[in-house]
């Protein structure tokens, strides 16, 4: 006898599986030296946490990522157990560019006051912040009202307001979850198809990670168009660090 998994079960655990075996895939390739925007004793003596603490802290988030898309499911479910027809290939395509749009731009806003609320950046998102230099299953360790916040009610967001069905779902979620490990990955690896196609990427977000770019570039995770338009878009330039690796260096803008 066959065992069924409804696409509202596989959309709310297949993307925290894609986001484990993604950034296991990262730290299986080691510490690539070569390709890091900073070095390993950077990243040993400015991230001031553990990395088992930052285990537990993103398995948290994603408790209660489960929680909430197991009720918003729930919610929009009709009952019938039967899942909704597909629609055609170039709907589905505007679907995800309408999610890509609503999650960045709540993403944006809600990430700019939180860094522009002295009380929500000390009490919540100065955690995601203690990771000054990012690497991949770090990606996700915020404070869980963070998580809330800007994650789960985001893309909850983006889902409603897209149309998409369960099933697309599946899909967007698990390439959002692809694109913010890759963004927060610490590596500029040649060939990075994500780096092609978006201009937010690991070097743009590292700017933000660090002190003179806490006040830019925080759009995320598919495009820069509210940095751009607010005001806030750092740019940056890619150069070789002379004991090895690359190095974000923002430029300075004309006034």
């Amino acid at each position: 006898m066959a065992f069924a998994v409804s696409d509202e079960l596989l959309g709310t655990f297949v993307p925290i599986a894609v986001y484990w075996i993604y950034s296991g895939i990262y730290v299986l390739l080691g510490d690539l030296e070569k390709y890091r925007l900073h070095t390993k004793a950077e990243e040993n003596v400015k991230n001031i946490v553990s990395k088992s603490t930052v285990v537990k802290g993103v398995l948290v988030q994603q408790a209660f990522q489960i929680s909430v898309s197991l009720l918003l499911f729930a919610v929009v479910s009709d009952g019938s157990g039967i899942s909704k027809p597909q629609p055609s290939f170039l709907a589905i395509i505007v679907q995800f560019l309408v999610a890509m749009f609503v999650l960045d731009t709540w993403q944006y806003f809600m990430h700019r006051y939180m860094h522009i609320n002295k009380f929500l950046y000390k009490h919540v998102h100065s955690k995601h912040h203690t990771l000054v230099v990012p690497y991949a299953f770090g990606a996700l360790f915020n404070h869980p009202l963070e998580g809330l916040l800007l994650d789960t009610i985001g893309g909850a967001l983006a889902f409603l307001v897209s149309g998409m069905t369960p099933r697309t779902g599946i899909f967007f979620f698990s390439f959002a979850t692809i694109k913010t490990v890759d963004d927060h990955c610490g590596l500029w690896l040649p060939g990075n198809p994500l780096h092609a196609l978006f201009s937010n990427n690991s070097a743009y977000h590292d700017v933000h990670h660090q002190l003179y770019g806490s006040k830019y570039n925080f759009s995320q995770p598919f495009f820069v168009m509210w940095d751009r338009i607010l005001g806030t878009y750092m740019p940056y330039s890619l150069e070789k660090r002379k004991e090895g690796g690359l190095e974000a260096r923002p430029i300075k803008q004309k006034t």
